[in-house]
């Protein structure tokens, strides 16, 4: 029987973390073949060649499609968005998938779904109905899931949203979120092994994680400049960035991070990717989670941790108690971190209700692609709610 050719594009090193057990998952099965393209930030030396961790974790990665220009300019985007395009076709072509697997809500996303669009490959997408009304991701969002035929979302109320885009009900599975899945499942490093990695003590610490935010008023380094002017108020916490996607000024974002750091080499650490363990155990050991990652919104509150959400980049996204949204000027930065760390606010997170969970959802997105009749979803019809 000829095996399933299963393609997952992975752009970033969240989207890898996210896509992990996926690929296990369908690494083990015999009726499936794994089929891996390495792209965007992977590939570049700036972002720290993250494609060796997928090969290090046992993968081959079958397509590595370069596309990332040295800028990150809203020109420089668009060009990499038509390099990726050309890259994807040449890889298509080789590869002949049977259905391709795109997560989130990424430039280079958007580049291999419109490819599969053109050459007739079925697009299964994670992550559809979602919000973020603060960056370009929510149209990217959307617009994929126009371009894909099964939908695999996190809670109700997204599948819900992918439905009302006019996607069929009997496409759409709310399998949960597989940011805590990931949590549900792993085995933290120890608080010993992570501040040797890190270099620095744990007992107070600040996770950082602060994205370009594209469709913002202030600029992205201006917001920056007000975050780290607000944790020279915190001089007693030590603090830990993970860097800046290749996103629009985020080459900026990551300067004003080198520069941070370099003044304040004894309590201030940066990374461009700790890695999901590394990551998730620095998050479960910290005493803020800090910035407008994702992550912030779904993962934090699941290790039960306060998150400074800054701005307007993840507006629309559904979100639990232990979650303070201020906006990116300096002193209410500082009123949100102190509220975060008092002791109200602490007895306050064991009592919240997680808008995201999951336990099962790596299983379920694979069991999906493995069954799936894919003779007849290329053609869609629009679904009107009545």
């Amino acid at each position: 029987m000829k095996k399933r050719k299963i393609c997952i594009v992975t752009g970033t090193r969240a989207e890898y973390g996210l896509l992990f057990r996926i690929m296990k998952e369908i690494q083990a099965d015999d009726q499936l073949d794994l089929q891996v393209i390495a792209t965007g930030m992977h590939l570049s030396p700036e972002f720290g060649l993250t494609y060796k961790q997928i090969e290090e974790d046992g993968f081959i990665i079958d397509e590595k499609i370069e596309m990332l220009l040295s800028s990150d300019t809203p020109v420089a985007i668009a060009k990499s968005m038509g390099i990726a395009t050309l890259g994807f076709a040449e890889a298509f072509r080789r590869l002949k998938p049977d259905i391709l697997v795109l997560l989130g809500d990424r430039f280079e996303i958007f580049s291999a779904a419109q490819t599969a669009l053109v050459m007739r490959i079925p697009v299964a997408h994670i992550s559809g109905g979602e919000l973020t009304e603060g960056a370009i991701d929510e149209s990217i969002r959307h617009s994929l899931t126009k371009m894909s035929h099964i939908h695999f979302t996190a809670n109700e109320e997204y599948t819900r949203r992918v439905i009302q885009l006019g996607e069929q009900p009997n496409r759409v599975f709310n399998v949960g979120d597989l940011g805590v899945e990931n949590i549900r499942k792993m085995s933290f490093l120890s608080k010993q092994e992570l501040q040797e990695f890190l270099g620095c003590n744990l007992e107070k610490l600040f996770l950082v994680t602060f994205h370009s935010t594209t469709l913002e008023v202030e600029t992205a380094e201006e917001q920056m400049k007000n975050l780290l002017s607000a944790f020279d108020f915190f001089t007693d916490y030590n603090i830990v960035f993970t860097k800046s996607n290749a996103d629009t000024d985020g080459r900026r974002i990551n300067e004003l991070i080198d520069e941070y750091t370099a003044a304040n080499p004894e309590r201030v650490k940066s990374f461009f990717s700790l890695g999901q363990l590394r990551y998730l155990s620095t998050m479960k050991y910290c005493s803020i989670v800090i910035g407008n990652s994702s992550s912030g919104i779904i993962e934090a509150p699941a290790l039960v941790k306060p998150t400074i959400n800054i701005g307007d980049r993840q507006k629309g996204r559904l979100k639990a108690g232990s979650i303070i949204d201020c906006a990116p000027r300096t002193m209410e930065i500082v009123n949100s971190i102190q509220k975060a760390l008092s002791d109200e606010f602490q007895q306050l997170l064991t009592q919240i209700d997680l808008e995201y969970d999951g336990a099962m959802a790596s299983e379920l997105i694979k069991n999906h692609l493995s069954l799936t009749n894919l003779n007849s979803i290329i053609k869609k019809s629009f679904y009107d709610i009545s």
